[in-house]
């Protein structure tokens, strides 16, 4: 296993990593004072690979994901995005980059209740740009793909909570993001259900190329990964504990 946790403060290089994190802070106050979760985190993600993020609850893992995905500002580093240092863009251009370059899957599937499998799919996509009907085939096939065949007009209330996170899944690979990020979508399921969502993810994201950083928990679904990271101490380094069995 490679260290992609070596400090390096230059940017990547053209053609590199589709993700990097470079010398990361992030701190919250609290009660107490002052939290620091992330103390210089360093990160890369290379095209079609599907690397682990594991740590307990607390340690920065989400904190990390939200930096990396463009929805939190951190207090200080740099995220390139294809070689892209995007957090000196303005609102509407690190919108631009995340809806174009980012897909997230959270624990909870945050579907939008009124609407059918098929239509949360879809709707993104439009939102994105892309006209109604090729939309509704993308969805279609995603939404197959995810043996979701017979649900597809069927709303959130209609579903069993691993079909719903299917859905959700479908719909973040959607707008054929370059990364997808994973924040324990599997961690509101029962495990049996969450190995079998889980499958799904992995095949999906290899059959369209995705690269993909997945938080987890569930030590199960270690084995499934390319590599294997770990927040401690407020830096991303190598997981070095023993792999279960294949």
């Amino acid at each position: 296993m490679t260290d992609s946790a070596t400090p390096d403060t230059a940017a990547p290089p053209p053609g590199g990593p589709v993700l990097s994190v470079r010398n990361l802070h992030r701190s919250y106050k609290s009660g107490q004072g002052v939290l620091k979760v992330l103390s210089g985190a360093d990160m890369d993600i290379h095209p079609g690979e599907m690397v682990g993020l594991i740590g307990p609850s607390g340690s920065g893992k989400s904190t990390l994901l939200h930096a990396a995905g463009l929805l939190e500002k951190p207090d200080a580093g740099e995220i390139f995005i294809n070689g892209r240092e995007c957090l000196k863009l303005g609102d509407d251009a690190r919108t631009t980059v995340r809806r174009d370059t980012i897909g997230v899957v959270y624990q909870f599937h945050h579907l939008l209740r009124e609407f059918s499998a098929l239509d949360n799919v879809v709707i993104p996509q439009m939102i994105a740009g892309r006209s109604r009907s090729p939309s509704r085939a993308a969805a279609k096939r995603l939404l197959n793909l995810m043996g979701l065949s017979e649900r597809l007009h069927h709303k959130p209330s209609q579903m069993s909570g691993g079909e719903q996170q299917r859905v959700a899944i479908a719909r973040a690979i959607a707008n054929r993001p370059q990364v997808l990020l994973a924040d324990e979508p599997t961690g509101n399921l029962d495990p049996r259900t969450s190995t079998t969502v889980f499958r799904s993810l992995y095949d999906l994201t290899r059959l369209e190329g995705v690269s993909a950083l997945i938080a987890t928990h569930n030590m199960g679904l270690i084995t499934y990964f390319d590599r294997v990271l770990t927040v401690r101490n407020g830096l991303v380094v190598p997981f070095e504990g023993a792999l279960p069995e294949a």
